[in-house]
């Protein structure tokens, strides 16, 4: 099976697993080391168990990318859930909907090169990080 690009479903705690394995050989196989290989598969984890958790279901896209003589791997998580209520906050560790430290967001951010978040409250979000090559 390729691992340039693909997708897992994600509505049981299995497919956060398999969202992991999934990140793990695509790192693999793009040639990142075992530091961004492990920031990868974390911050993929964080983002999965979120759909899990606050949105029931939703789904993960990677893809091998290019930008001139730069490449990376980016991630695409989307789902139909409630959205989130104050992204900026999200993002700075202030805030928390699972009564824990409101780190997931801001650690997401922190261990990936980039990451954009478009939500809307009723409607879902779609969350995508890229990490380039050093």
């Amino acid at each position: 099976m390729s691992e340039s690009s693909g997708q897992v479903e994600i509505q049981s705690e299995t497919d956060v697993l398999q969202t992991r394995q999934r990140a793990r050989n695509a790192a693999e196989k793009a040639g990142f080391g075992t530091t961004d290989i492990t920031r990868i598969v974390t911050a993929v984890s964080e983002l999965a168990r979120n759909i899990h958790l606050y949105a029931d279901e939703g789904v993960m896209e990677w893809d091998h990318i290019s930008n001139n003589s730069r490449t990376g791997l980016t991630f695409v998580f989307k789902d139909d859930g409630p959205g989130i209520a104050d992204p900026d906050a999200a993002l700075e560790g202030e805030f928390s909907t699972s009564n824990g430290m409101g780190r997931g967001l801001s650690g997401t951010q922190t261990l990936m090169d980039e990451m954009e978040i478009d939500t809307e409250q009723g409607v879902g979000t779609t969350i995508t990080i890229t990490k380039w090559h050093s």
